[in-house]
Protein backbone atom coordinates (compact mmCIF):
# COMPACT_ATOMS: atom_id res chain seq x y z
CA UNK A 1 0.00 0.00 0.00
CA UNK A 2 0.92 3.66 -0.17
CA UNK A 3 2.88 5.23 2.68
CA UNK A 4 2.69 8.58 4.36
CA UNK A 5 6.23 9.94 4.37
CA UNK A 6 8.01 12.30 6.67
CA UNK A 7 9.66 15.40 5.28
CA UNK A 8 8.68 17.37 2.21
CA UNK A 9 7.04 15.50 -0.65
CA UNK A 10 7.69 18.28 -3.16
CA UNK A 11 10.74 18.39 -5.38
CA UNK A 12 13.06 15.55 -6.25
CA UNK A 13 14.79 13.19 -3.83
CA UNK A 14 13.16 14.32 -0.59
CA UNK A 15 11.05 11.27 0.27
CA UNK A 16 11.56 9.25 3.44
CA UNK A 17 9.60 6.71 5.44
CA UNK A 18 8.99 7.34 9.12
CA UNK A 19 10.81 4.89 11.36
CA UNK A 20 12.86 3.43 8.47
CA UNK A 21 16.20 4.30 6.95
CA UNK A 22 17.40 4.57 3.39
CA UNK A 23 19.47 1.40 2.91
CA UNK A 24 21.72 2.88 0.21
CA UNK A 25 24.81 2.67 2.45
CA UNK A 26 24.25 -1.06 3.04
CA UNK A 27 24.24 -2.08 -0.64
CA UNK A 28 27.24 -4.15 -1.74
CA UNK A 29 28.06 -2.12 -4.84
CA UNK A 30 30.69 -4.53 -6.12
CA UNK A 31 28.09 -7.28 -6.52
CA UNK A 32 25.18 -5.35 -8.06
CA UNK A 33 23.94 -6.93 -11.29
CA UNK A 34 21.42 -5.59 -13.81
CA UNK A 35 20.18 -7.60 -16.78
CA UNK A 36 19.05 -5.90 -20.01
CA UNK A 37 20.26 -2.42 -19.10
CA UNK A 38 21.32 0.17 -21.63
CA UNK A 39 25.04 0.49 -20.84
CA UNK A 40 24.95 4.22 -21.51
CA UNK A 41 22.08 4.62 -19.01
CA UNK A 42 23.10 2.22 -16.27
CA UNK A 43 21.95 1.33 -12.75
CA UNK A 44 24.30 3.88 -11.18
CA UNK A 45 21.93 6.67 -12.28
CA UNK A 46 19.01 5.26 -10.29
CA UNK A 47 20.76 3.92 -7.22
CA UNK A 48 23.82 5.87 -6.17
CA UNK A 49 23.85 9.07 -4.17
CA UNK A 50 24.61 12.09 -6.31
CA UNK A 51 23.03 10.45 -9.35
CA UNK A 52 19.54 9.38 -8.21
CA UNK A 53 18.83 12.93 -7.02
CA UNK A 54 19.14 14.19 -10.60
CA UNK A 55 15.86 13.64 -12.48
CA UNK A 56 17.66 13.95 -15.81
CA UNK A 57 19.63 10.75 -15.15
CA UNK A 58 18.00 7.33 -15.31
CA UNK A 59 18.43 3.60 -15.77
CA UNK A 60 16.91 2.34 -19.03
CA UNK A 61 16.29 -1.13 -20.43
CA UNK A 62 18.08 -2.06 -23.61
CA UNK A 63 16.05 -4.45 -25.78
CA UNK A 64 12.50 -4.64 -24.42
CA UNK A 65 10.29 -3.60 -21.51
CA UNK A 66 11.89 -5.87 -18.89
CA UNK A 67 14.71 -5.27 -16.40
CA UNK A 68 16.20 -7.38 -13.62
CA UNK A 69 18.04 -5.59 -10.81
CA UNK A 70 19.93 -7.72 -8.26
CA UNK A 71 20.96 -5.90 -5.06
CA UNK A 72 23.02 -7.65 -2.37
CA UNK A 73 23.55 -6.08 1.05
CA UNK A 74 26.65 -5.91 3.19
CA UNK A 75 24.61 -7.25 6.11
CA UNK A 76 21.21 -8.76 6.81
CA UNK A 77 18.37 -6.23 6.68
CA UNK A 78 14.64 -5.99 7.24
CA UNK A 79 13.07 -4.53 4.14
CA UNK A 80 10.03 -2.34 4.72
CA UNK A 81 9.23 -0.47 1.49
CA UNK A 82 10.51 0.43 -1.95
CA UNK A 83 10.43 3.59 -4.06
CA UNK A 84 10.58 3.33 -7.85
CA UNK A 85 10.30 6.58 -9.77
CA UNK A 86 10.42 8.12 -13.21
CA UNK A 87 8.64 11.40 -13.95
CA UNK A 88 7.52 10.53 -17.50
CA UNK A 89 4.52 8.28 -17.00
CA UNK A 90 4.83 6.21 -20.19
CA UNK A 91 8.32 5.09 -19.17
CA UNK A 92 7.62 4.61 -15.45
CA UNK A 93 7.54 1.03 -14.10
CA UNK A 94 4.12 -0.47 -13.43
CA UNK A 95 4.42 -4.21 -12.74
CA UNK A 96 7.28 -5.28 -10.46
CA UNK A 97 8.17 -8.56 -8.74
CA UNK A 98 10.56 -8.89 -5.82
CA UNK A 99 12.61 -11.99 -5.00
CA UNK A 100 14.39 -12.38 -1.66
CA UNK A 101 17.65 -14.27 -1.02
CA UNK A 102 17.97 -15.79 -4.47
CA UNK A 103 21.54 -15.54 -5.79
CA UNK A 104 20.39 -15.49 -9.42
CA UNK A 105 17.04 -14.83 -11.09
CA UNK A 106 16.81 -14.97 -14.89
CA UNK A 107 14.02 -13.70 -17.12
CA UNK A 108 12.38 -17.12 -17.58
CA UNK A 109 12.19 -17.72 -13.85
CA UNK A 110 11.12 -14.17 -13.10
CA UNK A 111 8.30 -14.32 -15.66
CA UNK A 112 6.95 -17.71 -14.56
CA UNK A 113 7.34 -17.34 -10.78
CA UNK A 114 5.23 -15.32 -8.36
CA UNK A 115 8.29 -14.16 -6.47
CA UNK A 116 8.25 -13.08 -2.84
CA UNK A 117 5.80 -10.28 -3.67
CA UNK A 118 4.29 -8.75 -6.79
CA UNK A 119 3.55 -5.03 -7.01
CA UNK A 120 1.23 -3.18 -9.35
CA UNK A 121 2.15 0.46 -8.94
CA UNK A 122 -0.25 3.36 -9.24
CA UNK A 123 0.78 5.77 -11.99
CA UNK A 124 0.96 8.78 -9.66
CA UNK A 125 3.08 6.85 -7.16
CA UNK A 126 5.57 5.93 -9.88
CA UNK A 127 5.86 9.45 -11.31
CA UNK A 128 5.88 11.27 -7.97
CA UNK A 129 8.09 8.79 -6.10
CA UNK A 130 5.75 7.55 -3.39
CA UNK A 131 7.21 4.56 -1.47
CA UNK A 132 5.22 1.32 -1.58
CA UNK A 133 4.97 -0.80 1.56
CA UNK A 134 5.99 -4.45 1.33
CA UNK A 135 4.62 -7.47 3.19
CA UNK A 136 6.98 -6.93 6.09
CA UNK A 137 6.86 -10.50 7.44
CA UNK A 138 8.28 -11.77 4.12
CA UNK A 139 11.25 -9.41 4.18
CA UNK A 140 12.76 -10.01 7.63
CA UNK A 141 16.17 -11.58 6.98
CA UNK A 142 17.14 -10.18 3.61
CA UNK A 143 20.68 -10.77 2.33
CA UNK A 144 19.81 -9.75 -1.23
CA UNK A 145 16.77 -8.66 -3.19
CA UNK A 146 16.07 -8.93 -6.90
CA UNK A 147 13.58 -6.64 -8.63
CA UNK A 148 12.00 -7.74 -11.88
CA UNK A 149 10.44 -4.82 -13.76
CA UNK A 150 7.96 -6.65 -15.93
CA UNK A 151 6.20 -3.77 -17.65
CA UNK A 152 5.75 -0.01 -17.67
CA UNK A 153 2.73 2.24 -18.14
CA UNK A 154 3.49 2.76 -21.82
CA UNK A 155 3.75 -1.00 -22.34
CA UNK A 156 1.87 -0.93 -25.65
CA UNK A 157 3.89 0.08 -28.68
CA UNK A 158 2.72 3.31 -30.27
CA UNK A 159 2.56 3.57 -34.05
CA UNK A 160 2.69 6.95 -35.76
CA UNK A 161 2.04 7.52 -39.45
CA UNK A 162 3.12 10.29 -41.74
CA UNK A 163 1.91 10.39 -45.35
CA UNK A 164 2.54 12.53 -48.44
CA UNK A 165 -0.23 14.35 -50.28
CA UNK A 166 -2.27 12.40 -52.81
CA UNK A 167 -3.65 14.16 -55.91
CA UNK A 168 -7.21 13.48 -57.05
CA UNK A 169 -5.97 12.29 -60.41
CA UNK A 170 -3.84 9.72 -58.73
CA UNK A 171 -0.68 11.01 -60.41
CA UNK A 172 1.06 11.33 -57.08
CA UNK A 173 1.41 7.95 -55.41
CA UNK A 174 0.64 7.65 -51.74
CA UNK A 175 3.79 7.44 -49.66
CA UNK A 176 3.35 6.33 -46.09
CA UNK A 177 5.98 6.22 -43.37
CA UNK A 178 5.44 4.06 -40.32
CA UNK A 179 7.37 4.60 -37.10
CA UNK A 180 7.02 2.39 -34.04
CA UNK A 181 7.71 4.02 -30.69
CA UNK A 182 8.78 1.69 -27.89
CA UNK A 183 8.37 2.86 -24.32
CA UNK A 184 11.18 0.91 -22.69
CA UNK A 185 11.09 1.33 -18.90
CA UNK A 186 13.19 4.00 -17.25
CA UNK A 187 14.01 4.30 -13.59
CA UNK A 188 15.32 7.61 -12.29
CA UNK A 189 15.27 6.60 -8.68
CA UNK A 190 15.25 3.33 -6.75
CA UNK A 191 15.31 3.52 -2.96
CA UNK A 192 14.94 0.68 -0.46
CA UNK A 193 13.75 1.49 3.05
CA UNK A 194 14.19 -0.72 6.09
CA UNK A 195 16.51 -1.37 9.01
CA UNK A 196 19.68 -3.42 9.50
CA UNK A 197 19.23 -6.55 11.58
CA UNK A 198 22.55 -5.80 13.28
CA UNK A 199 23.97 -2.40 14.08
CA UNK A 200 27.46 -3.58 13.12
CA UNK A 201 28.42 -4.00 9.48
CA UNK A 202 29.32 -7.68 9.20
CA UNK A 203 32.05 -7.02 6.65
CA UNK A 204 33.73 -4.65 9.11
CA UNK A 205 33.30 -7.24 11.89
CA UNK A 206 35.00 -9.93 9.79
CA UNK A 207 37.89 -7.57 9.03
CA UNK A 208 38.26 -6.77 12.73
CA UNK A 209 38.37 -10.45 13.64
CA UNK A 210 41.22 -11.04 11.19
CA UNK A 211 43.39 -8.29 12.65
Amino acid sequence: GRLFCSGSSSGWGRMSVKGQQDLVDLIDWSSVEVLNQNVSKSWVNALKKGYREDAALYLESDADEQLIIHLPFTQVVKLHSVLLQHEESDFAPQSVKLFVNQPYVGFDEASSSNGTQSLLLEQNDATEGTPTALKYVKFQKVRNVTLFIESNFGDEDVTRYRNASLSLSGSTPLTMYCMLLFYFPRLSKLVLFGTPEFTTNMNDWEKACKT
